[in-house]
């Protein structure tokens, strides 16, 4: 297994940065999925026994200047790491102003992600910055685990509110409740509320938006199609799992989503142009 991988736009390494460090506000650690078109970063907690899972997908062509991998074979051209995000983030926040990054799988005392930065310099000596974060090979054997997730079998689909007002609006009823219940409708209307035997606090949202989701849809011609529009699906959710989404969201998307399984999960989706981050949580009791 081999890969190296070289970032020289400044820009581009700042938004692969800021990916990063999104995913480390979202989870410990996760596997790093790496194709020879792709990244991904995965982290496959069963919904059904009341763990997130998180689906991130970057093209690589958009953020590295040269990328090189081999994988395990030639029939398997992947490789899985599991790696501590936070660790990466941190490596990468010190070389934010670097003439150029290179990503490197080494082996030290352990599997590592090499990252070296070239430093800008006043003499003609360059100056590079090291840093080896620890990663461990996920085996193929395990690879199932960490493949895409499917659509789930939603009842409705909406586009959320400004990401910023939903925060802030999500970080005042976390000191009233440890739950709260997001509900909406195929009229673009989405509603937040916590519900405590002291107080009941309800915040509107209006003409958001329903994405069309046409024949990719996972409807087939069902549920939401036939669906009162003005009907509300709800699920109940650890109000810590929403605003832990809320509060590391650094990707700045494009478009910002949201699929409702009545009773059931959440399935957030953040898209930008290089981008596509997918978040579960699971309803609780």
């Amino acid at each position: 297994m081999k890969f190296r991988g070289k970032i020289i736009d400044v820009a581009c390494l700042n938004h692969f940065s800021r990916v990063i460090t999104t995913i480390s506000k979202l989870t410990k650690t996760c596997v790093m999925r790496l194709t020879p078109d792709n990244l991904f970063f995965v982290l496959s907690g069963k919904v059904t026994n009341g763990g997130v899972s998180m689906w991130c997908e970057l093209h690589q062509a958009n953020f590295f200047d040269e990328f090189q991998m081999e994988g395990v074979s030639s029939e398997f051209n992947e490789i899985c790491l599991e790696v501590t995000p936070e660790n990466l983030s941190r490596a990468l926040k010190t070389v934010q102003n670097a003439k150029s990054v290179k990503v490197k799988l080494t082996k030290k005392h352990c599997p590592c992600l090499t990252v070296a930065a070239e430093l800008p310099s006043l003499s003609s000596n360059s100056r590079v910055v090291t840093h080896d974060v620890p990663v461990e090979v996920v085996p193929r054997s395990l690879w199932h685990e960490f493949k895409e997730p499917s659509m789930p079998d939603f009842d409705v689909s909406i586009y959320l509110p400004p990401l910023k007002t939903m925060k802030n609006v999500v970080d005042r009823m976390k000191n009233l409740s440890n739950f709260l219940v997001m509900e909406a409708n195929l009229s673009g209307e989405m509603n937040l509320k916590i519900e405590t035997d002291l107080v009941s606090v309800t915040t509107h949202f209006k003409d958001l938006g329903n994405p069309s989701w046409g024949d990719a849809a996972s409807q087939d011609g069902g549920a939401s199609q036939s669906r009162d529009p003005e009907a509300m699906a709800e699920v109940r959710v650890d109000i810590r799992k929403l605003q832990q989404f809320l509060v590391g969201q650094q990707v700045n998307p494009s478009k910002a989503m949201c699929n409702i399984v009545h009773q059931s999960v959440v399935h957030l989706i953040l898209l930008h142009d290089d981008v596509s981050l997918q978040y579960f949580i699971p309803a609780v009791a």
